[in-house]
């Protein structure tokens, strides 16, 4: 597949996936876990692809893994939980978005530094990345949508 075309399909699915939060929605499993392993697969697929990877690079993207599902799981503590129609429902608030603006500037920096002291660039797929952030945000939603006693909203129907 044309790089930019997943690319362009990755950012229309996490623009959507942000929109659908802000505007607040309800909590299914499905849509809390689908997309972040989604992103963490196309992001293996596209390093074991990789040419020249290198245990440098590997334990880079491996500490970014931990460092970016910590960030996310900080994220998913900000969110707003609460019944709705007796399910669980979801919004992103302003912290929330603090949480994501300072997880971008404390990627950039960690990607700044790896490259730095030896990763390759291409190395660090965008879409690991983010995947493993929703992953984190997505763990932290679903304990805490546990721990209310409120039943997960059902799949909607396609």
């Amino acid at each position: 597949m044309n790089p930019w075309l997943l690319a362009a399909i990755i950012l229309v699915l996490v623009i959507a996936v942000v929109i659908k939060r802000l505007i607040g929605e309800p909590i299914n499993v499905r849509d809390l876990f689908a997309p972040p392993v989604v992103l963490i697969i196309i992001g293996c697929v596209s390093l074991a692809k990789m040419k020249d990877v290198t245990n440098t690079d590997l334990g880079w993207v491996i500490g970014g893994s931990i460092l970016g599902m910590a960030l996310g799981a900080y994220r998913g503590t900000t969110i707003q939980i609460s019944e709705k129609q007796g399910y669980l429902y979801q919004r992103y608030t302003g912290k929330t978005f603090l949480a994501v603006v300072g997880t971008l500037v404390i990627m950039a920096a960690f990607g700044f530094l790896a490259v730095k002291m030896g990763m390759h660039e291409n190395a660090r797929p965008v879409q690991l990345s983010i995947g493993v952030s929703f992953l984190g945000e997505s763990l932290v939603v679903g304990r805490r949508g546990l721990a209310t006693g409120i039943p997960f909203a059902p799949e909607r129907r396609r």
